[in-house]
């Protein structure tokens, strides 16, 4: 009696099923079942098995009722490979995107311009290129520039003669805070400032007055070296020969080149102006010339050895036992230490 119940509910489950899930649950039987009459010890489920068994899952939602072989987590990770595979292959034959790539030849060629023209700019040696009839953007052209590689030699004849003459050598700057324009000049042999002030606009003749002012009488160095700002124009430079002094101006974006100014400026900065509030014009000047008077006489430099531009004298013969006592300079900035007497 129960085995005819069960008969009469499949029955009656069948007939309410649509032809398309009855088509597609017989083709799935019928593809295990060739799978389990291979003449091997074990069935083996080759690519193509699974290839089906991937395609109906995603065609026919009832596909686990009819499978047998293995479980459906199994189909799952079948479909998780050949979709890896994909992309994989995918990846590996797909075009291309973006700028093309520089040739090598055309890398050297551009390298070889800079070094042989060393005043160009992208857009002179873009238009050579394009003379040539090479197709490459400017902007390509300023980005492998960019890469050329540097000679060190350049580099250690400016260093040697920065060594050689620095008794003869002075070099002055600009360094701005807010809308003030600071400007000093510092010998290289012991880092003195030789003259700094403070204004609201450099113009050339301003420069210039600046320089009779650190160079009076017969006390002007050999050389002086500064960078490409606007107020060091041809007036400013005139007025440097006229004192008997070689104007040296450094290469374009070469602060290293004026190493021992932007240095003075970087130390001005992290020392005094990072911890101020600048008034004005006076008070700025007036802060600036008590750092002057700190940095020669109190502030040790390791160009110096540890000295001071000043000679500050070393204390000699020194105990442990000693009492040391602290001198503020720069209202308690920085201090300088002596032994009590």
């Amino acid at each position: 009696m129960l085995r005819s119940l069960k008969l009469l509910f499949v029955l009656l489950v069948r007939s309410v099923r649509s032809r398309r899930d009855l088509l597609l649950e017989n083709l799935a039987l019928r593809q295990q079942l060739a799978v389990l009459k291979q003449r091997r010890p074990k069935p083996r489920i080759a690519p193509s098995d699974k290839m089906f068994w991937v395609v109906l899952r995603r065609v026919w939602p009832g596909w686990k009722a009819a499978l047998i072989l293995v479980q459906p987590e199994t189909v799952a990770r079948w479909h998780r490979a050949g979709f890896k595979l994909y992309w994989t292959w995918l990846s590996h034959h797909r075009n291309r995107a973006g700028r093309k790539c520089v040739r090598k030849e055309l890398r050297q060629l551009i390298f070889r311009m800079v070094a042989e023209n060393p005043t160009w700019g992208a857009p002179r040696i873009h238009g050579e290129l394009k003379m040539l009839g090479f197709d490459i953007s400017e902007r390509s052209v300023l980005r492998w520039m960019r890469k050329v590689p540097r000679n060190p030699e350049s580099a250690r004849r400016w260093a040697a003669f920065l060594s050689n003459h620095r008794e003869a050598i002075a070099a002055m700057d600009f360094f701005t805070f807010g809308v003030l324009y600071c400007f000093f000049v510092i010998s290289h042999d012991r880092r003195r400032i030789l003259h700094c002030n403070v204004t609201k606009h450099p113009t050339s003749a301003w420069v210039v007055q600046q320089l009779r002012e650190a160079f009076p009488y017969d006390s002007a160095r050999s050389y002086l070296i500064f960078d490409r700002g606007t107020q060091f124009n041809s007036e400013v430079i005139d007025t440097v020969k006229s004192f008997g002094i070689k104007p040296k101006r450094t290469s374009y974006r070469s602060p290293w080149q004026n190493g021992v100014a932007e240095r003075w400026a970087g130390n001005c900065r992290r020392d005094l102006l990072d911890h101020v509030i600048v008034l004005n014009e006076r008070h700025l000047k007036r802060l600036i010339n008590e750092y002057v008077r700190y940095y020669h006489e109190d502030r040790t430099h390791l160009a110096l050895a540890k000295g001071t531009p000043a000679g500050r004298e070393a204390m000699s013969n020194a105990e442990a036992s000693g009492r040391v006592i602290a001198i503020p300079r720069l209202g308690g900035l920085h201090h300088r230490y002596d032994l009590a007497a």
